[in-house]
């Protein structure tokens, strides 16, 4: 099996669309987007950026179908695994402040003997 040889152009051209996605993120941290934009702009130009570099860097877009269906099968374990997580954190109580029940206030008052109060021991 041969090995796919790419011109250093490509190279050179994956390089600076890079660095023009790290600017693009430099620039997008210091801007305030109204409501949660900045969050999907962040992880939008950070997904082209990684793509960019598994396709190019690490020589996906050149490899066998066999490597594509071990990647894609990453991806969806990858995915399962923050969906199963996720469903797990937005059901959590403490999320929805509103619907906790709230304990009482405990006494100050200790129900241990003086002689056992381990606040006045020394």
């Amino acid at each position: 099996m041969s090995e796919h040889i790419v011109s250093v152009r490509i190279y050179f051209v994956i390089f600076l669309v890079l660095m023009v996605g790290t600017a693009l993120t430099v620039w997008a941290g210091f801007q305030d987007f109204p409501g949660k934009l900045n969050v999907i702009i962040a992880l939008t130009i950070a997904s082209v950026k990684a793509t960019l570099v598994i396709l190019y860097f690490m020589h996906l877009r050149y490899s066998a179908r066999l490597v594509w269906v071990i990647f894609i099968s990453a991806l969806f374990w990858l995915a399962l695994m923050f969906a199963l997580t996720f469903s797990d954190y937005w059901t959590r109580e403490w999320l929805n402040p509103a619907t906790t029940v709230r304990p009482a206030q405990a006494s100050p008052v200790s129900l241990l003997p003086p002689a056992y109060n381990l606040d006045t021991a020394i």
